[in-house]
């Protein structure tokens, strides 16, 4: 990790991660959209057992980086809400053709 000699400088970095952030946050809701197109059912685009999945593996993540696993769990709740719907309206997009 870069050491900033100023808070100018922790600013400035912290503002390229939160791009990063918003970056990666883009990728994945482009994957999810893409994720639609092998789906059958909403029901299948809702599955628990993946969201279960996901939620567990973030969450031990978190833990192994020193990051409080309720927060990332939080992050990743409203996240996956809102993929969700843009998965859902994709998928009635491509099924209606």
């Amino acid at each position: 990790m870069k050491k900033c000699e100023s808070l100018e400088e922790v600013r400035e970095e912290i503002d390229k991660v939160d791009d990063q952030i918003l970056e990666l946050i883009a990728k994945r809701k482009d994957l999810v959209k893409q994720a639609a197109n092998f789906k059958h059912s909403v029901e299948e685009i809702k599955a628990d057992d993946r969201l279960d999945h996901v939620m567990d593996r973030i969450r031990h993540r978190a833990l192994t980086l020193g990051v409080s696993p309720n927060l990332v769990a939080e992050l990743y709740k409203k996240m996956i809400d809102e993929m969700v719907e843009t998965e859902i309206a994709q998928f009635r997009n491509v099924t209606n053709f």
